[in-house]
């Protein structure tokens, strides 16, 4: 029976890692996994040797507060490749760590299945060839990154991406909009200012200033943020907005959105969801990143648009004059707001792989199993009279 080590080293990680660990009990009941994740790969029955809220640290200043930390639990998971060396690693994004990780399971003999590849196209080219050397496969949710990895002669398959497997909210408006205490008549305004402390830390109150502003142009919206796992409550309530953990309702039942870069602006493009993206970091962090950035859009919705079509304002840019201008065009009947919903659309339609409807995960977990079976064959010892 496989012996699974899946490392997921942040809150989206730990959701997609969990839908994966759900799959592979439906292919292998008995599978035993364990690894790197938070509560909800735990609930699906993965060890943990590590937690995402000790993990979710980003930003080059702010990791390297945390390197010691690392590189305990990095030789710790180096040691145990050596001494009981898993099935498969299955690393999640989470590419400083889980990209030294890849190699260390390499270099025990262990097959490595890489899913939601690290962004190597956007900020270190020069590391596609390292990531291709270290994976068996990549197994990625941007439809532009098969192609990418494939001419450096790696195995890549567009998996398509797993937001698309969430379920449409089953609450309608007006439930939840009582259950926030606001009113279902008129407009809301989503803001999300990260999944983590500290970018809610950078962007809480730029966000709450950027939606009072925005109510003083168009009194009629009202405000609420979609809260992180991994933030504190009284970190939000400090902002003094409603605010629900439910976030996948709040965009779908939102006029508009503000959201940080990252994952969170695809979630808005596959709710319909007109959005602006800002996002700030450390001075430090931010001048090393200008060196590395090798893309023209920051935000993921852009880059499979292929153009800019959400307003982006990263560092200085993001003010809440910016902002706001931004977000009364969207939030207003006209020609701006057509044309965001109709260019949303379009990214909901290429993050769809050609075959038909099926979960992620399941796709995620076909790879994984012919990795085993080609690792068992080559294993498998002869019979007698075989030469």
């Amino acid at each position: 029976m496989p012996r699974i080590l899946i490392s997921a080293g942040e809150p989206s990680g730990d959701l997609h890692g969990a839908a994966v660990a759900r799959a592979l009990r439906a292919r292998w009941p008995n599978v035993e996994l364990y690894g790197l994740g938070g509560a909800r790969m735990a609930a699906e029955g993965v060890r943990l040797l590590a937690h995402v809220d000790d993990l979710a640290v980003m930003g080059f200043v702010e990791v390297g507060s945390r390197l010691p930390y690392f590189i305990r639990l990095l030789k710790r998971v180096r040691s145990g490749l050596r001494s009981e060396p898993p099935s498969l690693v299955l690393p999640i994004d989470y590419p400083g760590f889980n990209i030294r990780l890849a190699r260390a399971a390499k270099a025990a003999g262990v097959p490595v299945l890489y899913y939601i590849a690290p962004q190597v196209w956007a900020w270190h080219r020069s590391r596609i060839p390292e990531l291709v050397r270290v994976t068996d496969a990549l197994a990625v949710i941007l439809p532009f990154e098969a192609e990418i990895f494939e001419q450096a002669g790696g195995r890549a398959v567009f998996v398509g991406h797993p937001l698309l497997d969430r379920p449409v909210p089953g609450d309608d408006r007006a439930a939840f909009l009582e259950r926030l205490g606001l009113d279902r008549e008129r407009p809301l305004l989503a803001l999300f200012p990260g999944s983590r402390a500290q970018e809610v830390e950078r962007h809480g109150r730029l966000f709450a200033e950027t939606a009072r502003r925005v109510r003083g142009v168009l009194p009629e919206v009202q405000v609420a943020i979609g809260l992180g796992a991994a933030v504190a409550r009284d970190t939000i309530e400090a902002l003094g907005l409603p605010f629900t953990e439910d976030g996948w309702s709040l965009l779908h039942h939102a006029r508009a959105a503000l959201v940080k870069s990252g994952t969170g602006t695809l979630e808005s493009a596959l709710a319909g969801t007109p959005m602006a993206i800002a996002y700030r970091m450390h001075p430090l962090t931010y001048a090393l990143a200008r060196r590395v950035v090798r893309v023209d859009h920051v935000g993921l919705v852009n880059l499979v648009a292929g153009s800019r079509i959400v307003p982006e304002f990263i560092q200085h840019e993001a003010t809440p004059d910016n902002l706001t201008a931004a977000l009364v065009r969207i939030i207003a009947d006209g020609p701006d707001r057509d044309r965001a919903l109709a260019d949303l659309a379009r990214v909901r339609s290429s993050l769809e792989p050609p075959e038909p409807p099926r979960p992620t995960a399941e796709r995620v977990v076909d790879l994984a199993a012919e990795l085993l079976e080609s690792r068992s064959s080559m294993v498998r010892p002869r019979r007698d009279g075989q030469s």
